[in-house]
């Protein structure tokens, strides 16, 4: 999916459930949280929604692709009547992006409707695939959602309840996966064993929610109630309100939470697994400070997820925070751009550099990552026209060495700058004149303490990854 021009990471998804107990429309709900989800994913949307107390098995979706505020209108939302309803925003990390592959997905089969929302990635979903294919599926997809949502339809044919057959889909599917799950009378959100995507619990009023990120309930004005565990199954309903099984949950000292959400993904009102994202990358940056200091005029942040580290440094070091660029927000994260084409200019039609701020001067510039180094030398490139004396460069994370199987857009070795090469190498060939990263030793601390995975860096994943490399012929 990715090209040699693209030099930022992609995150799979943003979903985003709700349930109102006193029987009102969720659709409006569901779209102002994913309005708030955007960053975390832009080809596609859609939103499902269902009446409780109306036709079982009636679900009324709308999907396409582009951003949330393009393709839904008023008329749009006012057409989606139903107090249960879930919502995604899709990033594909590599394959098509199409409309057949937006979500939610919705499944009619014998023992009513699902809809399903998913954010992660499977490392066994096309062994799963071909399983089911080998039984009589039929895929009207290529993404490995669909693969889920067969599991827990056929689970339900012998399982008491809907969160039940969650839970036996669960012992089969292996990877990364938040899962939000609206049945005719229950919304259930599920999440890995080992914690790599977030998902958390909030309420408004009497309409409870399940979203990737706290920051989606602030904005609809809903109390953040918990996150769900890493391996637990949520299950909520008017009769019972919220419901938990934690028999998939394994040791605390086993989960994975991908780094990533607190170094460049989620925004940085978050919390997330009960750690600010902002304090994250403020500690970043000072971490940054402590061990790779330079003499500076000035540190800046390349916009918008390096200028919180960079803030970080600038209040460690003592050298002046400010800013060197101008953003043109109304261009979406230049990874998201699906086609080669959108991408050749992208650098240059996001980032201006203020000549002002930066002429004469020598200035830090705090960057969350470097994948391919092709975006960075453009960026240096652009302070040092701009008038920049010395240009140096802190990355807020440590050097990516291997690809990333569990939804995150890290490629393949030989894609990856970092790969057989020294930081003094990846130096010259982005032209700063220093170049330090983040201490992978201080990744932990970072966060909070919580376990983290560190496969794109050390190569040593939580899970055994697949021997064949099958992101770019078949997960989109």
């Amino acid at each position: 999916m990715q090209t040699e021009l693209e030099d930022k990471l992609g995150e799979e998804c943003g979903v985003f459930g709700a349930y109102d107990f006193d029987g009102g429309d969720v659709a409006s709900l569901i779209y102002y949280g994913l309005l708030t989800l955007q960053h975390r994913g832009q080809e596609s949307c859609g939103i499902a929604v269902s009446d409780t107390n109306g036709p079982k098995g009636k679900v009324i979706s709308a999907k396409d692709m582009g951003l949330v505020n393009e393709f839904f209108t008023p008329e749009h939302l006012e057409q989606m009547k139903g107090d249960i309803g879930v919502g995604h925003v899709r990033y594909s990390t590599a394959g098509s992006s199409t409309r057949e592959n937006a979500q939610p997905l919705v499944l009619n089969y014998v023992k009513g409707t699902l809809g399903l929302a998913h954010n992660g990635n499977l490392i066994n979903a096309p062994e799963l695939r071909h399983e089911l294919e080998y039984t009589g599926a039929i895929f009207q997809t290529t993404i490995d959602s669909e693969v889920i949502a067969y599991h827990i339809a056929r689970e339900r044919l012998n399982s008491k309840t809907v969160e039940e057959a969650v839970g036996h889909a669960m012992k089969k599917i292996k990877g990364a996966y938040s899962l939000i799950v609206m049945s005719p009378r229950k919304l259930i959100g599920a999440r890995d064993p080992f914690g790599f995507k977030p998902l958390c619990i909030g309420k408004r009023d009497n309409a409870y929610i399940i979203t990737s990120e706290s920051c989606a309930l602030d904005t609809v004005g809903a109390e953040f109630v918990r996150d769900v565990l890493p391996g637990e199954i949520v299950t909520i309903s008017s009769e019972k309100g919220i419901e938990s099984d934690i028999s998939h949950c394994i040791a605390e000292s086993d989960h994975a939470r991908c780094v990533f959400e607190y170094i460049y993904f989620a925004r940085p009102d978050s919390y997330i697994d009960g750690q600010s994202v902002y304090n994250a990358r403020i500690l970043a940056g000072k971490y940054l400070a402590m061990d790779s200091p330079v003499d500076a005029d000035l540190v800046v942040g390349v916009p918008e997820s390096g200028n919180v580290a960079a803030l970080g440094y600038s209040l460690q070091s003592g050298i002046p925070y400010g800013q060197a660029f101008v953003k043109n927000t109304y261009i979406g994260r230049t990874f998201i751009k699906p086609k080669q084409k959108s991408r050749e200019n992208s650098v240059q039609v996001k980032l201006n550099a203020l000549k002002e701020a930066v002429y004469g001067k020598r200035v830090i510039m705090i960057d969350d990552s470097i994948v391919r180094g092709t975006t960075s030398d453009r960026i240096v490139r652009m302070l040092r026209e701009a008038g920049a004396k010395e240009v140096h460069m802190r990355v807020s994370s440590p050097p990516f060495l291997w690809p990333c199987y569990f939804g995150t857009d890290v490629p393949a070795r030989e894609q990856l700058i970092a790969y057989n090469r020294s930081v003094e190498e990846i130096r010259e060939i982005i032209g700063a004149d220093s170049l330090a990263y983040l201490d992978i030793d201080r990744l932990q601390a970072m966060v909070g303490g919580l376990n983290i995975c560190k496969g794109c860096f050390t190569g040593k994943y939580p899970m055994e990854p697949p021997e064949d490399d099958i992101r770019g012929n078949y997960v989109p």
